[in-house]
């Protein structure tokens, strides 16, 4: 794996390019800047790899967009060492950005390949979270509490699991609606009662497959 000057250069205009549409989050401009996107894609794709546009990765996956990784990144307000739970590991590309903004990561995905793919890609670069297979539309309940909860497919509703898995004070964002189009929406828990629900505008993710989100 190579991050030549040129790759590097092109990760400075994608950092321009997500300013210009409104992230001001420092930490997460440069974990931007510094992770290479392209060694989480197919080598023959390289090109697409600065482009500010979602990519296929196979299994009916894709990587995200570069904004909406660190929309949903500055949506989550990352304090050093906070303990986040990623749902929906994927390429492993927002898992690095969690890591390098100074979360401490559990990260939990659905489909086998992809996890042993993100996983082994995440440890050869000297990423440190931790990586489990499983059904994460029902988080990781034998390590809650959770500072931060962040989905990265679109759920059908909020899952009441994730929520009960969040410490009071703490932070949930989720891409909630139909399998086409869902609202970017943040939760913050009030109290073990109540919660406070803000919409950041629609986006369109895959689904979040599991008992608490897409069957089939």
């Amino acid at each position: 794996m190579v991050d030549s000057y040129k790759h590097k250069g092109q990760r400075l205009a994608l950092v321009e390019k997500i300013k210009e549409k409104g992230i001001t989050d420092e930490k997460v401009l440069e974990a931007i800047g510094k992770i290479p996107r392209h060694f989480f894609m197919d080598s023959a794709f390289e090109a697409h790899a600065y482009q500010d546009k979602p990519f296929s990765i196979g299994e009916g996956q894709t990587i995200s967009q570069p904004y909406t990784v660190a929309l949903q990144t500055e949506l989550l307000e990352v304090n050093e060492g906070d303990k986040v739970l990623e749902v929906g590991t994927g390429s492993g590309y927002q898992a690095a950005v969690l890591m390098e903004v100074g979360a401490e990561v559990y990260t939990i995905e659905y489909n086998r390949i992809l996890h042993n793919r993100s996983r082994h890609l995440l440890q050869s670069m000297a990423y440190q979270g931790r990586f489990f297979f499983g059904d994460g539309s029902k988080g990781l309940p034998s390590f809650a509490p959770y500072d931060k909860i962040i989905v990265t497919a679109g759920a059908p509703s909020l899952p009441k699991e994730l929520i009960k898995q969040l410490k009071v004070g703490g932070i949930l964002v989720i891409p909630v609606g139909d399998d086409r189009v869902q609202h970017m929406t943040r939760i913050t828990k009030i109290d073990e009662k109540t919660i406070q629900k803000e919409d950041f505008g629609m986006c369109s993710f895959v689904k979040l497959r599991g008992e608490y989100g897409w069957k089939g």
